[in-house]
């Protein structure tokens, strides 16, 4: 800016500066320009300080102006023009009362007329409040900042200090928790968001129990974003309590809930063994009521599947036992498979759950449920056709595998919300720790027995997050002879982890037919003279990996002589680039506490990549 007088005295500047509102691209380059020049300048601030009614006058046209095909975005017009004007009237009228009271009138219509029911009207209202605050504002605006948006933007920047001052923004927690109350939409949803995002294991209680209150009266539009963060919480309490915390969720929102959290319910439910009974129960009296919530349906279908045996007994402390007649049980399930209200991935859940029952439940029963699932050997829906194809042939040809292959699934990995975690320095990691319980596993996994450990498992048949098959997978093993197993290349072996008498070890093999693929297994031994219990194995893998964790043989960790415990890790590199991997080891010492460490191992030989 040292040659700003000069640049100040040429008339034709001064006219390009300020005449440029014929053509909206000039005029955003020439505001911002000049922003920026006040910035650098003491003299160039003094100078277009004149120019504010201007600036002010463009500003109202644009809040005023109609739709314009052109540069209308979500029905404001220009809102990058508008931003930027905000942005130099608030450096403009920085401690200056004639400039700031020229301004008062058109911050008042930007701050009243503006649709924050998008980004684009949040974004121009943020800006208006940071020029309210900034300049000497009329007490009537600060009255109506204090009202509404000095809310919204105060949420919106403890958002941004979360990740770096979290225990700061904790102190506010119970402040935030009332802006839930808030009559503005848009302080609401803040709110909301700000409110899952400071659950922790110690504030989870009442901050559910909070987010529960807020359930029943908010609007449709903000209980699929509540009831589905309570599940994606990482926080919810364990075991007994966890199915009071997430059953209220599912059965108030109903449809409202995202499918994305049915596989975190069902992983909540699957994890609380003491309320099995209290989950199934509740959730079939729900299902049975009403079949048109998809979400809640999806989660009963699988509870009656796994726990129907519950309901036969009528073994329930939490609720009023309540004994279910087993046909009362497949009328439901075959209603919700036939009705047109359910999705396809709801009829999946049915026809499973039917096959889950045909093992607990008599034999006049099982003839049922075998007429069900042929008559979808049909169907139009290929995915469900196929299912029932598969199905019909275990009755047909593999009965006597039906029932350890039907067997209930141990409790399996939690899905993520899908947002992605920042890595340490050097290259990003993957979105998020794969689960030593992985989203996908091998069937030999669940039954040991089925096949063996050294032959080629079937692998198009895999679990879901839910525990069963996933749709549009295929189980033609059952049809067609097992394949020979694949030669693998000469292994090679390297020790990863060595502490607390425990020994980590990769043995690395890549088959000749998929070069890019890497096959790892990891042997755990334990050196003491106790066992450890609670073992688990996380990866994580640079973006330009693929990396897939399936189930370990066991969660303990025997002591020394007895057999270690295996897990099969399985790595794509298609760029066959140096591998690198994250590790993050937990586990349980025999006194009881609890250890969890972060291992980087960057030392793989060549031969694991090239």
């Amino acid at each position: 800016m040292d040659h700003w007088p000069a640049v100040l005295g040429k008339p034709r500047t001064q006219a390009t500066m300020m005449s440029a509102c014929l053509f909206p691209g000039l005029l955003h380059a020439t505001v911002t320009l000049i922003a920026e020049m006040c910035e650098k300048s003491s003299q160039a601030l003094e100078h277009f300080r004149k120019y504010v009614s201007q600036l002010v006058g463009i500003l109202r046209n644009l809040v005023v102006t109609g739709y314009s095909p052109d540069k209308s975005i979500s029905g404001i017009s220009d809102p990058f023009l508008q931003v930027q004007i905000l942005r130099l009237l608030r450096i403009l009228g920085r401690d200056h009362d004639d400039v700031s009271e020229a301004m008062n009138d058109s911050l008042a219509q930007v701050a009243t007329n503006t649709e924050t029911t998008r980004n684009v009207g949040n974004a121009i209202l943020y800006e208006t409040v940071l020029t309210i605050m900034g300049v000497q504002s009329t007490s009537g605006l600060r009255v109506w900042l204090n009202l509404t948006a000095h809310t919204y933007v105060a949420l919106t920047s403890l958002q941004k200090l979360l990740q770096a001052e979290n225990t700061a923004v904790q102190r506010h927690r119970a402040t935030v928790l009332t802006c839930l109350a808030n009559p503005d939409p848009t302080v609401k949803r803040r709110a909301l968001q700000l409110s899952l995002a400071l659950v922790n294991s110690s504030n989870v209680r009442t901050t559910t129990k909070e987010l529960l209150a807020f359930l029943d009266t908010c609007s449709p539009d903000l209980k699929s974003d509540c009831a589905s963060g309570i599940f994606l919480a990482k926080h919810l309490p364990g075991e007994a309590n966890v199915a009071f915390s997430a059953l209220p969720p599912l059965l108030q929102a109903g449809s409202y809930v995202r499918d994305d959290a049915v596989p975190n319910l069902i992983h909540l439910i699957g994890g609380a063994k003491e309320l099995h009974g209290y989950a199934v129960q509740r959730l079939y009296e729900t299902a049975v009521q009403d079949i048109s919530q998809q979400p809640l349906v999806q989660v009963a279908t699988w509870c009656i599947g796994e726990y129907g045996s519950l309901l036969l007994d009528g073994g329930c402390d939490e609720v009023e036992p309540k004994q279910v007649d087993p046909e009362e049980m497949l009328s439901l399930l075959q209603q919700v498979l036939q009705s047109h209200l359910s999705l396809p991935a709801t009829r999946a859940y049915a026809l499973t759950a039917l096959m889950k029952l045909g093992t607990r439940l008599q034999d006049s029963a099982v003839n049922r449920i075998r007429s069900v699932v042929s008559i979808y050997c049909s169907c139009h829906d290929v995915e469900l056709q196929q299912r029932a194809v598969e199905y019909n042939a275990l009755f047909r040809k593999y009965d006597h595998l039906r029932a350890s292959l039907l067997e209930k699934m141990p409790l399996v990995g939690r899905g993520s919300d899908g947002k992605e975690r920042p890595g340490n320095e050097g290259e990003s990691v993957a979105p998020e720790v794969l689960e030593g319980a992985p989203p996908t596993l091998e069937l030999e996994e669940a039954q040991p027995h089925c096949q063996p450990l050294t032959g080629n498992p079937p692998e198009n048949l895999r679990v879901s997050e839910s525990g069963w098959v996933t749709e549009g997978v295929e189980l033609s093993w059952l049809t067609s002879p097992p394949s020979p197993p694949f030669a693998a290349t000469t292994s090679f072996c390297m020790t990863v982890y060595e502490h607390d008498g425990l020994l980590v070890e990769f043995a690395m093999t890549r088959p000749p037919l998929e070069p890019t693929l890497l096959l790892i297994t990891a042997t755990v031994s334990n050196q003491t003279d106790d066992d450890i219990p609670g073992f688990s194995l996380q990866v994580a893998v640079p973006k330009s990996f693929q990396v897939e964790l399936l189930v370990p043989s066991s969660s303990t960790v025997p002591r020394r002589g007895g057999s270690p415990i295996t897990q099969l890790i399985r790595v794509l590199n298609p760029k066959k680039l140096p591998l690198r991997m994250r590790l993050r080891l937990a586990y349980t010492l025999p006194s009881g506490a609890t250890v969890q460490r972060i291992e980087e191992i960057n030392s793989f030989p060549e031969t694991a990549w090239k």
